[in-house]
């Protein structure tokens, strides 16, 4: 059975407190030394601080660990687990350990994570395990006092592996809340999905998947954020609101090709940086972010594209490449600006001072738009009113040039 399924024992608890001055691995340093016992190994995972310890006795191929992790909500969970197959959630059987949200005592549940626990179809429900552990434990760090961020907790399980394999993968993540008494699914920042690796408890060598760097990530997220999310959207608006000035001439067309020249060239850097950081990062994906930077630079390049194409103004199909080029440019905008607050909260700046700067600078843009729309439309108004008084003097001195003339 263990041999044959991806089985993954995850031990999650919450409301844990760890008060100043107590049990001495600082996060992200490991000891063997924990407070349920002493083991043999540890070593620090690579991410969220936390750690492992361990004891492996080959003879009957019993892993007896204990996995530490830190708290990011005083409801939340942490969760550490070990995959026969690969490092994932997806098919795990799974022990939960959390507050009882009744009597707040310490409480373990048995969990099976489906395919479809990605989509949140539904809370998770407590069903019985069907892997081979021996023993499992949920225990503070330290005797609890308040419940805070940052508390840290250890969880201790005894499993029987497959014999003759001492290359295991670890998963393990934390999450804000448990809702009743089903865990609710964790952050989806690059260190959260990151976190798994595979561990030799022989050796204790580590294989970790790469995240990408921090200023990668910034870079990537300074270049579209000016790019798809500042000058595409400002030159767009130079072609709509200064080509109906006739004052201008051709400037504003040349104005709107550098605009967009400028802002593909920087959107298409910051696209193949996104593209360098995840093949660096296998295992951390986010969809929506990814699927709307693909639509954004797809249409980006097709307008690029459609400009070697572009029909002479006397030329029947103008009115058609018009119609394409304004749906298809419009589009790209607003996709490119939606995927920027993706990115805010991808890279976890949801809350962040950048992520209000760049609303006051899309506001000020939005504003200064709508105020030419408005001066567009009295202009257009005006003109029409103006055309239309014309055209009844043209009219009225015809009709006088015909009785004059009889």
């Amino acid at each position: 059975m263990w041999q044959t399924r991806g089985l993954l024992l995850v031990a999650v608890v919450a409301a844990a407190a760890l008060p100043d001055g107590a049990w001495g691995a600082a996060a992200g340093r490991c000891t063997t030394s924990t407070p349920v016992k002493t083991y043999d190994k540890c070593i620090a995972l690579p991410t969220q601080g936390a750690t492992l310890a361990w004891t492996y006795d080959a003879r009957n191929a019993t892993l007896d660990a204990a996995f530490t992790g830190s708290f990011i909500s005083p409801s939340g969970w942490v969760a550490w687990g070990v995959n026969a197959d690969a490092p994932a959630m997806t098919g795990a059987r799974v022990l939960a350990a959390f507050s009882d949200p009744s009597t707040g005592a310490l409480l373990a549940l048995p969990f099976l994570l489906s395919p479809d626990v990605k989509l949140q179809a539904s809370p998770l429900v407590s069903r019985p395990l069907d892997i081979p552990l021996l023993a499992s434990s949920a225990s503070f760090v330290t005797p609890a006092l308040t419940v805070r961020d940052g508390a840290r907790v250890t969880v201790a399980a005894t499993i029987r592996l497959s014999p003759n394999r001492t290359r295991v993968h670890f998963v393990w993540n934390r999450g804000l809340y448990v809702q009743g008494y089903s865990p609710t699914i964790h952050p989806m920042d690059a260190s959260d999905l990151a976190s798994h690796a595979t561990v030799d408890i022989l050796t204790t060598a580590t294989e970790a998947s790469p995240i990408a760097s921090t200023a990668l990530q910034w870079l990537h997220g300074s270049l579209n954020a000016l790019s798809w999310g500042l000058l595409l959207p400002v030159g767009a608006a130079v072609a709509r609101y200064l080509r109906p000035c006739a004052s201008t001439g051709p400037a504003w067309f040349y104005a709107h090709a550098a605009m967009q020249a400028t802002g593909y060239t920087l959107g298409a850097a910051g696209f193949a940086l996104g593209l360098v950081m995840g093949s660096a990062s296998p295992g951390v994906t986010y969809k929506l972010h990814r699927g709307l930077g693909i639509a954004a630079a797809t249409a980006g390049s097709l307008q690029t594209l459609a400009m070697f194409f572009r029909p002479k103004t006397t030329n029947r199909y103008r009115k058609y490449w018009k119609s394409y080029h304004h749906l298809v440019g419009y589009g790209c905008v607003v996709v490119g600006v939606v995927n920027v607050f993706q990115g805010f909260e991808v890279m976890g700046l949801g809350a962040s001072y950048w992520k209000l700067g760049y609303c006051l600078a899309l506001a000020t843009l939005m504003g200064a738009c709508v105020a030419l729309e408005v001066n567009a439309w009295v202009v257009f108004c005006r003109r029409q009113q103006e055309e239309k008084l014309m055209r009844r003097e043209v009219e009225d001195v015809v009709v006088k040039d015909r009785a004059a003339a009889f």
